[in-house]
């Protein structure tokens, strides 16, 4: 490749948005390369699933490289456009919002999704919204289709492969540095000190990127506002616990309001019989968690997370969450902590002793048995304990005291970057899309971004 090779789009990051947008792109005979600086799909390995214990790779096969972050997810599809982002603020219209939802769920079903749906419905939604009402949470019923973490990345490969056949490039193993601004506009992007020049640059990093987007925002003067931060914990409990709920809806959404602060806590990306797993950012680790068809273990986990907005003169909740990640990673020593929810409670750190003999095992080995209540503020602590007691009213047995809770699960939403209605900053020719600018927060949504920006891009096109 030349210094100064040309494309009639660059699109930065490989992960959902960016490969919706390729594949929006792509039946326009145009000149699309993708660049990410991560790995191909078949290339992703984490070295976690033979030593137990992460080795700090640069970047993580877990979070970087084609498919994102989204490739070892749980393969969850909420088919709502108002769950994991607002599709009708960005299209400005409802209708518009769900066909949207519609047409990203048609693309996974072409690379391979499951024809199986998950929705609470009939007597059994009634069931979960009454239980829920009446504990005074509420219950979001969601249709679904469960890909699994396994299943997944032969679907980003699947796409992947598409798409190169239609003639999109793909740049891997490659880190973005700048984006290149002209008299103002938007040219292209910088990485290993070479220009590479396009008509129009999409930026699409996901949600490991959002550090790099904050970084462009201050650099560049792009267009922004704050987005909230959802910091918690990931709980692990019995699978026997959660089946009568999971069977009715794989993923189940419950919203609560805390009694003492009315602070909003929720339940998050459920992992059916799955398994917890690490997560290396820069600077501190976190958890998630995943669920695959072909294996399975005798737990379910789900992230149970605290929302926090931050007002003047501290709007700042990307540094603000991450201070708290850092600091439950120091408590740590660089690995998650773990603890048991009766210890929590009783205000005594969990043991090495006590995690060994507890009912439930912790299937997230690479772990420091402690006490959450150090690495997280008292206020989530509190609103934690409280949500769970709340939970259990709805799923019985949920807050037992052999519960086990990992500590730091944290949801950056970026800085929210300011999109017309095509996608388009306040710098011309960039656009953006995906968790990283902020616009999304899971699978569907972040995808229909991608959509929306190369719909936003080929505007651009057909008015030149």
């Amino acid at each position: 490749m030349s210094d100064t090779t040309e494309y009639d789009v660059v699109i930065v990051g490989a992960g959902p948005a960016g490969l919706f947008a390729a594949y929006g792109l792509s039946d326009r005979g145009l000149k699309v390369l993708v660049v990410d600086a991560g790995k191909d799909i078949d290339k992703r390995h984490c070295p976690m699933s033979s030593v137990l214990s992460c080795r700090h790779c640069a970047p993580c096969s877990i979070l970087c490289g084609v498919g994102g972050s989204g490739a070892y997810s749980d393969g969850t599809l909420n088919l709502r456009p108002d769950i994991g982002g607002d599709l009708s603020e960005l299209t400005g219209d409802d209708a518009e919002a769900w066909a949207l939802v519609d047409y990203v769920d048609d693309i996974y079903l072409k690379y391979g999704a499951p024809q199986k749906v998950y929705s609470a419905t009939g007597r059994d939604a009634e069931m979960l919204k009454r239980r829920a009402a009446s504990a005074g949470a509420r219950f979001i019923d969601i249709k679904q289709r469960h890909i699994g973490s396994d299943n997944s990345t032969a679907l980003i490969a699947n796409m992947k492969n598409d798409l190169v056949s239609r003639g999109i490039e793909f740049l891997l193993d490659s880190k973005v540095e700048d984006i290149i601004l002209e008299d103002g506009v938007c040219k292209g992007i910088l990485f290993d000190s070479k220009d590479l020049r396009a008509e129009y640059t999409l930026l699409a990093p996901g949600r490991v990127g959002y550090e790099w987007m904050n970084d462009l925002v201050n650099r560049h003067s792009i267009s922004y506002s704050y987005s909230g931060v959802d910091i918690g914990v990931r709980v692990e409990v019995p699978s026997i616990i959660m089946d009568p709920v999971t069977g009715i809806n794989h993923d189940p959404k419950f919203h609560i309001y805390t009694r003492k602060y009315d602070d909003f806590v929720r339940t998050f990306c459920t992992n059916e019989h799955g398994f917890v797993v690490k997560e290396e950012y820069e600077g501190f680790v976190a958890t998630n968690g995943h669920s695959m068809h072909s294996r399975v273990s005798e737990n379910t986990n789900f992230a149970f997370l605290v929302h926090v907005e931050l007002t003047h003169p501290m709007e700042n909740t990307i540094k603000y969450g991450r201070s708290v990640a850092k600091l439950a990673t120091t408590i740590g020593g660089g690995k998650p902590v773990v603890q048991r929810l009766g210890d929590l409670k009783r205000g005594r750190r969990s043991t090495a002793d006590r995690i060994s003999r507890n009912a439930v095992v912790n299937t997230l080995k690479d772990v420091t048995p402690g006490d959450i209540s150090m690495a997280l503020p008292h206020r989530m602590v509190m609103d934690i304990i409280e949500g769970l007691e709340v939970l259990s009213m709805i799923i019985p047995g949920v807050d037992s005291d052999s519960t086990l809770l990992y500590a730091p699960e944290v949801k950056f939403y970026s800085l929210k970057i300011d999109v017309d209605r095509t996608m388009q900053t306040n710098i011309p020719a960039l656009f953006v899309a995906g968790d990283g600018a902020g616009l999304s927060r899971d699978l569907v949504n972040s995808s229909a971004t991608g959509i929306l920006a190369a719909k936003g891009i080929l505007s651009h096109i057909d008015k030149k």
